[in-house]
């Protein structure tokens, strides 16, 4: 009998003393807008979103989608193209997103971070003809369009939508989106969707490990994935949450953890509390003492400017993906609001989410048998997971580190454009490695890419990280592995850190080695330490260690010449 056969956690599908279901089969085969559709004409009078000091009903955003729709149909788009968005935080985001899929074409969400090369490289190879786009990003957009399929540009600017609408202003090459919208009625279009084969989003991959890849996403990987999330983990509370809730929206939902969010906040009919500047911590604080929303998808380096903050006592609740959260951060935070973080684990080729820690509701539900802080959680609802060794292919014992493997109908249909590829007898190698507990709980232990060779030893980056954090003048830390130049295929730890401000003037490099030396084992320790003012992160906030190890290695090929 295999560790990964589902009874170490089938029996931890608990919700306080509620039992979860072991699983939702059969999923109804429905386009993802369907989700839309429903909490439109369930709750038309109820408020969809508060986006800068303007709140828009459910029905009023059901206009705004179909009237796009029907726009978008008349200049051309039709099933199975491509519509490319860089959108921030928005109802334009939303707006857009189900107007695309009702034409049958496929959401091709691009990062407002993005520069020339990035953009040409991912509008390209989605083919995409239509985009419609910040007013901000309008200037680079037009720059490259000869260098891709675009044809179309629609510009929205950030106010738009919001209590202040500017005033309409012509843009030489470009649609305004409030005027095209103005044109058309919302009538229904007629498009035939198949939810297992027709594509809802290609999301390209951060980038944070090489080039881009195009990951494939039907309707039928996100409306799952959608019921895998808060409708099976929260199920038996959902009398008292869905449409009578909100959920503070701060995260750039060009990436697949925000998108999830407005997929989440849409099927549940939950307030969208937006917050189009995802790094202006102060309206994030705003929002959460004024409307003290029942749920706030944050990411890592958020909590860490929440606990500086020193927001208080709350009762939201809080979950944290898309980066490992150190557990200082968990401590602090908890410390200071009185709530634990609910750590969940996803991918952008699983729609994204495949584990929920449901031991953190202990604090909330009470009843429950253990909390397992640290750990991304348990497999969620009709989701496989396995831990391989890399070297033999087997499945390693219970308690030892694999790579993690997935399957289950969230996952993607792979990579742009082969159906199938990326997938290994549809099992899903993340890349990522984990261990698992003996009550099926899995804990992260680093990524494929970011691990660290010191002379054949296997160093976990995120060891090293987790104790430069428990250092009590350390505010931010990150550790990479750099080429060692006199041990060919070995490499040394070199550490960066963003000093707290009352360690600034005092905490030095050699204070940082030999606290290391007092935590870890003599190869793992760092060989070197740069204090910053700030470190690198990726549009999804993560700390970005492929920039740094690249910046690192220029550095050093320049010394060589």
């Amino acid at each position: 009998m295999s560790d990964y056969d589902g009874s170490h956690w089938l029996n931890g599908y608990k919700l306080g003393p509620f039992k979860l279901v072991k699983t939702m089969k059969p999923y109804p085969e429905v386009p993802l807008f369907s989700f839309f559709d429903n909490t439109v004409a369930r709750s038309p009078k109820k408020n969809a979103c508060d986006y800068l000091g303007r709140k828009i009903t459910w029905k009023e955003m059901g206009v705004y989608v179909g009237k796009l729709a029907n726009a978008l149909a008349d200049s051309g788009v039709k099933k199975g193209d491509k519509v490319a968005t860089i959108l921030p935080t928005s109802p334009q985001f939303v707006i857009s997103d189900y107007a695309i899929l009702k034409t049958g074409a496929a959401h091709v969400p691009c990062s407002l971070l993005h520069k020339a090369h990035d953009l040409i490289w991912e509008i390209g190879e989605s083919g995409a003809e239509t985009i419609i786009c910040s007013d901000k990003s309008f200037e680079l957009i037009d720059s490259i369009k000869d260098k891709t399929n675009l044809k179309t540009i629609i510009v929205t600017s950030v106010e738009d939508f919001s209590a202040n609408e500017p005033d309409l202003k012509e843009v030489s090459g470009a649609i305004q989106l409030r005027e095209l919208i103005s044109r058309y009625e919302p009538d229904p279009l007629s498009v035939e969707i198949d939810p297992l084969e027709d594509l809802a989003v290609l999301a390209f991959t951060g980038g944070a490990t090489g080039k881009p890849k195009g990951v494939m996403l039907t309707h039928h990987n996100l409306t799952t994935n959608t019921l895998q999330s808060l409708p099976w983990a929260l199920g038996p509370l959902q009398d008292g949450i869905k449409d009578k809730s909100s959920m503070l929206l701060a995260l750039p939902t060009f990436h697949i953890y925000g998108h999830w969010c407005v997929r989440t906040a849409v099927n549940w009919g939950l307030q969208m509390l937006m917050v189009p500047d995802t790094r202006n911590i102060d309206v994030i604080i705003g929002y959460l003492k004024k409307y003290r929303p029942f749920m706030a998808p944050l990411v890592p380096t958020q909590y860490m400017k929440l606990v500086e903050n020193k927001i208080g006592r709350t009762n939201t609740t809080f979950t944290s993906g898309a980066a490992p959260l150190p557990t200082e951060v968990t401590k602090a935070f908890r410390k200071e609001t009185g709530m634990p973080i609910t750590e969940a684990y996803g991918l952008t080729e699983t729609g994204p989410l495949t584990h929920f820690n449901l031991s953190s509701f202990a604090k909330i539900t009470g009843f429950m048998p253990f909390e397992k802080a640290g750990s991304i959680g348990v497999p969620a609802v009709d989701t496989e997971s396995k831990l391989i060794d890399t070297e033999t292919g087997e499945e390693v014992p219970v308690g030892e580190v694999g790579e993690l493997y997935i399957r289950g109908p969230q996952v993607m249909k792979g990579y742009w454009p082969t159906p199938g590829s990326g997938l290994k007898d549809g099992w899903l190698p993340t890349g990522d490695f984990c261990k698992m507990d003996k009550d099926g709980y899995f804990f992260l232990v680093d990524r494929d890419k970011d691990m660290i060779n010191i002379s054949g030893f296997k160093v976990y980056s995120t060891t090293v990280d987790t104790v430069l954090f428990e250092h009590p003048g350390v505010a931010q830390a990150c550790a990479i592995g750099i080429p060692d130049p006199e041990r060919y295929g070995s490499e040394r730890i070199k550490a960066f850190l963003v000093a707290k401000e009352n360690y600034k003037d005092k905490l030095t490099a050699d204070d940082i080695i030999t606290y290391c030396r007092e935590k870890l084992p003599p190869y793992a320790v760092p060989k070197f330490i740069e204090f910053r003012e700030s470190l690198p992160l990726t549009v999804s906030e993560k700390l970005f260690k492929k920039q740094l190890r690249d910046e690192e290695i220029e550095k050093m090929n320049k010394e060589k010449k």
